[in-house]
């Protein structure tokens, strides 16, 4: 009768600790970055991501590896896997570049909104990443383009105050929201699907 009772026990402390993960696990994730960000490798991240073999081709970059703000944006872009919006006033960071890119040659259907006035900048990724073959609209009012969100499968935002720029991650401070909420979520997805028919190059006009 002892052992049955210790047996009880055991099962309904092993019952909460189960229900308590499946709590953790089922709970939708919120989640706040802050930069500067410190600089530092994100090789390894990348070829990781690449697919097999490219996390053990060894990294001989001098900047320090562990978890930082720019990973962490990163790791949460990188779980994409049908598809991936994005509307940013200003994109010039070589690395959410790579993983944009990478995302695009992986199969994910990326589509990007960005401002007429800074895609053409010295540094900007946007003229690779419509080499790339990535499909990319913007403006042409008057007025900047001045969202800063991404959509991450439907179901992921990601927006705040950062412009994926080297200078916003490295040197500004800066704050991203992230959030799988479904009720914040579909405002943004209406908002990029509405900008993203207005910027239809068949509406464009030119003077």
């Amino acid at each position: 009768r002892g052992r049955a009772g210790l047996g009880l026990a055991a099962a309904a402390a092993l019952s909460l600790t189960l229900a308590a993960w499946w709590r953790r696990r089922s709970r939708p994730l919120r989640e706040v970055l802050f930069f500067p960000s410190p600089p530092s490798c994100t090789e390894a991240l990348l070829a990781e991501a690449a697919g097999p073999g490219g996390a053990s081709r060894p990294c001989s970059c001098p900047l320090p590896h562990g978890d930082c703000s720019l990973s962490r944006l990163l790791s949460l872009l990188l779980t994409a896997r049908r598809s991936l919006e994005i509307c940013l006033f200003a994109f010039s960071s070589p690395q959410l570049g790579s993983a944009v890119q990478l995302l695009h040659r992986r199969g994910v259907r990326v589509r990007v909104v960005t401002d007429a006035q800074y895609m053409g900048l010295q540094g900007s990724q946007i003229g690779l990443l419509r080499l790339a073959g990535i499909q990319v609209r913007h403006d042409q009012e008057s007025g900047y383009m001045h969202h800063k969100f991404a959509i991450v499968d439907g179901r992921m935002v990601i927006t705040g105050s950062l412009n994926w720029t080297t200078q916003a991650i490295q040197n500004n401070r800066e704050n991203v929201l992230v959030m799988e909420d479904a009720e914040y979520v579909k405002p943004f997805l209406d908002e990029f699907e509405r900008i993203w028919e207005e910027y239809n190059p068949i509406n464009y006009r030119f003077f």
